[in-house]
């Protein structure tokens, strides 16, 4: 799955919360991954093993934690993967219609975490001259 910076993370949603978490936001980002990776293991085993009821939670863990970081595309992956789980709990069905959207999602977690790491690191500070040229 191959998305571009701009469609990955919405930038203006990313922009505010930068601005809401400060200094907070690496730190906050590096529990992202790590709640991330947990709930993208619980979603996986939930559907290796058809358990709707075992998807719910990690998938809405993911939908919010995406959300906050402005990444719509992994938002809707997970909320389309909660609500499918939801209904399978319901009707007493296996989520087996949801593997599909179980495979893309760790790429696409993948993709949206390096965009927001790159994002996290601070900007270059060019120095006058460059390689090789004297300032003065």
């Amino acid at each position: 799955m191959s998305f571009d910076g701009g469609v990955l993370v919405d930038r203006a949603a990313l922009a505010r919360t930068r601005a809401e978490l400060g200094a907070d936001f690496a730190r906050i980002l590096g529990y992202f991954r790590e709640d991330g990776l947990k709930s993208l293991d619980a979603i996986e085993a939930a559907s290796r093993d058809q358990d709707a009821t075992a998807l719910v939670l990690p998938a809405h863990t993911l939908k919010g934690e995406a959300s906050q970081f402005g990444a719509s595309p992994l938002a809707a992956l997970a909320e389309k993967l909660e609500t499918l789980a939801r209904e399978c709990v319901e009707s007493h069905a296996k989520p087996t219609a949801g593997v599909p959207d179980v495979l893309a999602l760790r790429p696409l977690f993948n993709a949206t975490l390096a965009y927001l790491e790159r994002e996290a690191q601070p900007p270059l500070v060019r120095r006058p001259g460059g390689f090789g040229r004297r300032i003065g």
